[in-house]
């Protein structure tokens, strides 16, 4: 008559399981495009009261890209980051960053 107060609940059977990530990651295909097939457009950002230039979009793998941002941080003298697909720098200066982009072979829309 009296049951054991730690053995109520349900009862799942031994197919359940607690773990909920063990489904597999769906993982993005990137098409990789050419440079000269890219349209690149640039927008502009205020964060904290500085002007942020934004590159975008890239169809590059991630070691490509921050090849990339590596060279293109050199020529200009700025610093930046990747987010995404695309490429942020520091400042003002999309001028810069389409003329050293350009001599690389990116075209722009």
């Amino acid at each position: 008559m009296h049951k054991n107060l730690f053995e109520m609940g349900a009862n799942f059977g031994e197919e359940w399981q607690s773990d909920n990530r063990a489904k597999g990651k769906k993982s993005k295909s990137i098409e990789i495009k050419e440079p000269n097939k890219h349209r690149l457009y640039f927008a502009k950002e205020k964060r904290m009261g500085k002007v942020v230039t934004i590159v975008k979009p890239f169809c590059l793998p991630k070691d490509d890209l921050s090849v990339l941002l590596k060279t293109i941080k050199k020529r200009v003298g700025t610093g930046g980051t990747i987010k995404g697909d695309a490429l942020e720098f520091q400042g003002d200066i999309a001028d810069k960053i389409h003329e050293g982009l350009k001599s690389l072979g990116y075209r722009f829309r």
